[in-house]
Formats: structure tokens, C-alpha cells, sequence
């Protein structure tokens, strides 16, 4: 029987790229079709909290569930476990894509990340003047509300324009979108967690030295590191600080380059492939041998991907899919006949966060990009005219997930949080029909 060479595999930089094109194609599929889930899930929690069964609704999310062994046991509400455990899952997917673009992404290289960079700024100073011009003490605390913009839904949204928008704009808006998520990381950190306890401290230090030893000594199973990611988690949560910081973290701390040499797992391939043809050559041979080529085969293609990469393509799913939506069943089920927009501290709260997210968003986006490209400091990206920069603006102003969490952090008394919430709500939806009004503009005289 003649001997079939083994396939050669691609070059190193092919094989790079390929997983890149691959990996942004995957995550901007992931989006576009999970802001539609998550389109559904609020509009059934907004349904299910003024419908006749409202009461089981409010009921759900403050069941206890405990966890515990023996004699210790930690019991919550379930809206806790939701928005202070689940959305840490959330972050973490956050903070690995932060890492991902520090690395070798828009945020890489100064001149690259220099224009998203100064717009995301003017994104989120612009909102947070034009919510602070309508609120004064106590309501204040509510700034950051309209700073934050919602990747899943802005380019679930662009995705509904089709081919005919830039590929560059779509850059651009996720550019901007994460450094959104790093500032709404910062202000949570900085602004909306408490008094910080030493002791929770030292927990969750000792949490983060166990993961840098682990990596130290190679432990690639992701699996192993959900002990130490939870002793981080409730060290913060024992500081004072919010626990959901405890996944941004653990993101920053995931490598971006695979743990072997560069070409081991490229040695591991070819030995596997090589295997594979050999056993395949003969007239009989085993399952079980076949099945240890291809799991070698299977653990040297999982290799290529550094961790950073791998974490994130095996987490975003869960989080875009089930994360995500759950969070907003569990917080967008806001009772309308319980905002009191009757009362000035409440409608200037939903006056503040529409306005800064209908209007402060693309105003900031827009009007600081204009500025730094007029005197000459940065310029537009090949393929982005100012009609695209105003459509990035308008699909930033789309809150939701991010906002509605920095609510529930800033706002104690419930008809407050209630107008927040239902200004996100409001606002989420203009910025979303006006992004798509002026994009069908733009597609149609393309």
C-alpha cells in the first residue's frame, strides 16, 4: 500500500491569521445575534413586571439560595447570585477581551488606539455633564448611568444594516465600545464600591498568587482556577468592593501567549498527524488507537490558542447567551406605574440618563473626534467618513447591560433606581431606532 504524505500544515503568521479573521467573524456573529436574546428577555421582564403575576416576578429574584458545607453556609437572594456572581463570568469575558486588545488589538499601538481612545473619552464626559446638569445632590450619585454602552446590542444593531457599512465602522464601534468597558470598570472600582476591609485584601491576594503560581508551573485546565478565581471573588466581596471586579482580574491575569515553546504544538500536530496516517495505512486497526491520534490531534490544535483566546471563545456563548439575559430578566422588569416621574428628583433622574445617552453620547463621540482630527492630532480610520463617526455615536448611546448595572450600584431608594432604569430602557431603544434611521440613510445612498 502506497504511504500517503502527511498534509503540511499552514505557516506559523498563516495560521495566526486565520485564527484571528476566524475569532473576530465568531465574535461579531455572537453579538450581533445575542443582542436579539437580549432584546427578548427585556421585553418579557418589562411584560412579566406589569402584568397581573408582578408579584411572582419580584418574588423570583429574592428567593435565598444558599451554597455550603456542613455547618458553613453563604446564603443570598437570587438576585444576588445574578448580578454580583453570574456577572463576574461577564467581566471576566470583559477583562480577556481588554487583555486581548492591550496585547495585540486596537488598543496595542498608541497611534491606532489614539482616535477611539479620545472619542470613548468625549462618550463618556459629555453624558456624564449632561446627566450632572440636571441632577444635584442626592440624585448625582447616578452620573456614570449614561457613560457606558452596550456591545452586544450597538452591534446587534449594526448587523441589521448589512454588508453596505464599512468594516472599519464596525471596528471602530467595538473599538470604542471596549474602552467603554474599561472606563465603566475604573468608575465602578473607583466611584461605586465601599470602604476597602484589609483582611478581604489579603484573601483575595492570596487568591491571585495562587493563580500566578499555577500558571508559573504550567496548569492549563481552565477548571483549576476556579478555586482561586472564587477566593478572589470573595476577598472582594469582603473588602467592600464590588465582586464582579474579581473576573476583569482574573481576565488581565490570563496569558496572551500559549504556555510550551511556540513550536509545540506544531510539533505536537505534525507527530499526531503523522501517527494518524500511519494507523490508518493498516487493514485493521484498533478504535481506541484512532481515538488517542485524534485526542492528540485535538489537544495540539487547542495549544495554538493562547489562553486568552481559548477562555474566551469557550465563555462568550454562556455569557452572550445566558449571562446576559439573564441579568436582564432579572433587572429590566421595571413596573411602570411605580416611576414616579410626578416627583422632580425621579424625572430628573430619567431626564438625565435619556439625555446623556440620546444625546451626550454622539455629541461627545462626534464632536471630540472632530476636533482632535481638525488640529491634526489623529485621523479618521481608511473607510470612516464623518457619517460613520455619527453612526458609531448614535449605536454607543444604547446602554443597557452596563448601565442598568452601574444603577442598581448607585441608587438605594427603589423609585429612583426604578426612573433609572426606565431611562435606560427609554434611551436604549431611541439611540437603537435612530442608529438604524440614520444608517438605512447611509446604506441607501451607497
Amino acid at each position: 500500500m502506497t504511504n500517503i504524505s502527511p498534509p503540511r500544515l499552514p505557516a506559523r503568521a498563516q495560521l495566526f491569521a486565520e485564527r484571528a479573521l476566524g475569532a473576530f467573524e465568531r465574535f461579531l456573529h455572537i453579538e450581533s445575534t445575542s443582542g436579539i436574546v437580549l432584546l427578548v428577555a427585556a421585553a418579557a421582564a418589562l411584560a412579566w413586571a406589569n402584568s397581573p403575576w408582578a408579584d411572582s416576578y419580584h418574588a423570583l429574584w429574592h428567593t435565598p439560595v444558599s451554597i455550603g458545607i456542613g455547618s458553613l453556609a453563604f446564603s443570598r437572594s437570587l438576585h444576588f447570585w445574578i448580578n454580583d456572581a453570574l456577572m463576574t463570568v461577564f467581566f471576566l469575558v470583559v477583562g480577556m477581551e481588554i487583555r486581548r486588545e492591550l496585547h495585540a488589538g486596537a488598543l496595542a499601538q498608541v497611534r491606532q488606539a489614539a482616535l477611539p481612545l479620545v472619542a470613548a473619552a468625549g462618550g463618556v464626559l459629555v453624558p456624564a455633564l449632561i446627566y450632572l446638569s440636571f441632577n444635584a445632590a442626592p440624585t448625582q450619585v447616578g452620573w456614570a448611568v449614561p457613560t457606558a454602552t452596550d456591545i452586544a446590542f450597538a452591534v446587534g444593531v449594526l448587523a441589521l444594516l448589512g454588508r453596505s457599512i464599512p468594516a472599519n465602522v464596525r471596528v471602530f464601534l467595538l473599538a470604542i465600545a471596549i474602552i467603554d468597558d474599561v472606563a465603566a470598570v475604573l468608575i465602578i472600582a473607583l466611584f461605586y464600591s465601599g470602604g476597602l476591609d484589609p483582611g478581604g485584601l489579603l484573601i483575595a491576594g492570596g487568591g491571585m498568587a495562587l493563580v500566578l503560581g499555577m500558571q508559573a508551573i504550567g496548569v492549563g485546565s481552565a477548571l483549576a482556577y476556579v478555586l482561586p478565581g472564587a477566593l478572589v471573588w470573595f476577598g472582594l466581596l469582603q473588602t467592600g468592593a464590588h465582586p464582579t471586579l474579581a473576573g476583569v482580574v482574573l481576565g488581565l491575569m490570563t496569558p496572551v501567549l500559549p504556555g510550551r515553546l511556540r513550536d509545540a504544538p506544531l510539533r505536537l500536530a505534525r507527530t499526531a498527524v503523522e501517527d494518524l496516517h500511519q494507523r490508518m495505512a493498516t487493514t485493521a486497526v484498533a478504535p481506541e488507537l484512532l481515538t488517542a491520534s485524534l485526542r492528540s490531534l485535538r489537544a495540539a490544535q487547542r495549544e495554538l490558542l493562547p489562553p486568552v483566546t481559548r477562555v474566551q471563545m469557550a465563555l462568550h456563548p454562556w455569557v452572550a447567551f445566558g449571562v446576559m439575559p439573564l441579568f436582564a430578566l432579572a433587572n429590566a422588569g421595571v413596573a411602570l406605574d411605580g416611576i414616579a416621574l410626578f416627583d422632580p428628583a425621579s424625572r430628573a433622574v430619567a431626564l438625565g440618563v435619556v439625555c446623556g445617552l440620546v444625546l451626550g453620547k454622539p455629541l461627545g463621540i462626534v464632536g471630540v473626534s472632530w476636533l482632535v482630527v481638525r488640529i491634526g492630532l489623529c485621523q479618521l480610520p481608511a473607510g470612516v467618513d464623518w457619517r460613520g463617526v455619527t453612526l458609531v455615536g448614535l449605536l454607543a448611546g444604547i446602554g443597557f447591560t452596563m448601565s442598568i448595572f452601574i444603577a442598581n450600584l448607585g441608587f438605594v431608594d427603589a423609585h429612583l433606581l426604578a426612573a433609572a432604569k426606565f431611562g435606560v430602557l427609554v434611551a436604549s431603544t431611541a439611540a437603537a431606532c435612530l442608529g438604524l434611521l440614520w444608517g438605512g440613510l447611509l446604506v441607501r445612498r451607497a
